[in-house]
């Protein structure tokens, strides 16, 4: 099983490969509904990952 920074990588990882190989992505200056998804997948693990950190702080 991945540690959750394991998939925050992942995460980011994906996104930037999605922009680098999607033609739509490359040719238009709003990224496609696929980016989108992965951004916003990025910054829920994000989001999950600090929230988690808070809680280990307290």
């Amino acid at each position: 099983m991945m540690s959750t920074q394991e998939r925050l990588a992942q995460a980011a990882d994906d996104y930037e490969e999605h922009l680098r190989s999607c033609r739509q992505c490359g040719a238009e200056t709003m990224p496609c509904a696929v980016a989108k998804y992965l951004r916003r997948a990025h910054n829920n693990l994000l989001r999950a990952a600090r929230r988690q950190q808070d809680a280990f702080h307290r």
